[in-house]
């Protein structure tokens, strides 16, 4: 067993806080996922992503086989267990995910480490269209808190969505705010000038 202390990735750390609740098999952990909302926050679009997931936990020690159960059609289902080790990598995984800011590459800063190379006008016109994408989101967002409270599901199970809704309205903010500098003026740049002036190598 490696001892990372984070996660290969986010859904491994989903199935594994999954099966710390009981053994499941990976239709119930995939179906739990979507049911719970928590394909918000980890990639499931493949189908065959959560059974690729299981088969590394099962070859890291860190979940193991509890039973086989037979289907009405089809081949027998298994049944997965948290192992100790597994238990205690889902600890420390959790440990630093909460303690510490992990270095992550998101499509969208990288796109801004670049910009410059076009023109602002087309920054403008394409930031605009975020800022509606955004709009929609975060009231498709605001929708969901609503329906949660209405429900009365306790905090601790929306603080992901609570992040969301934070991360949503400060992006929503900024991105305004540089599509208002734009439109005015406020913020510019000459594409050619920027190459010319590129740092050295």
């Amino acid at each position: 067993m490696t001892q990372d202390s984070r996660p290969r990735s986010p859904l491994a750390m989903v199935l594994l806080a999954l099966l710390a609740e009981e053994p499941m098999h990976a239709y119930r952990m995939q179906r739990l996922i979507k049911t719970r909302r928590k394909d918000d926050v980890v990639n499931v679009a493949r189908s065959n992503s959560v059974y690729q997931s299981i088969e590394r936990l099962l070859r890291d020690g860190l979940i193991a086989v509890h039973e086989k159960q037979a289907a009405d059609a089809g081949p027998a289902r298994i049944v997965y267990a948290l192992t100790p080790d597994g238990s205690a990598a889902l600890r420390r995984w959790m440990d630093a995910a909460l303690a510490t800011p992990a270095r992550e590459f998101p499509e969208f800063r990288a796109v801004l480490a670049v910009v410059a190379i076009t023109g602002p006008d087309l920054v403008r016109d394409r930031l605009a269209e975020r800022v509606t994408a955004l709009e929609v989101a975060l009231a498709e967002a605001e929708r969901e808190a609503a329906t949660a409270q209405e429900w009365g599901l306790p905090r601790v199970l929306l603080l992901e969505h609570e992040h969301l809704l934070v991360t949503l309205r400060a992006e929503l903010g900024w991105v305004r705010g540089i599509v208002a500098d734009l439109r005015s003026g406020a913020l510019t740049w000459d594409t050619e000038e920027m190459l010319a002036s590129r740092p050295p190598e």
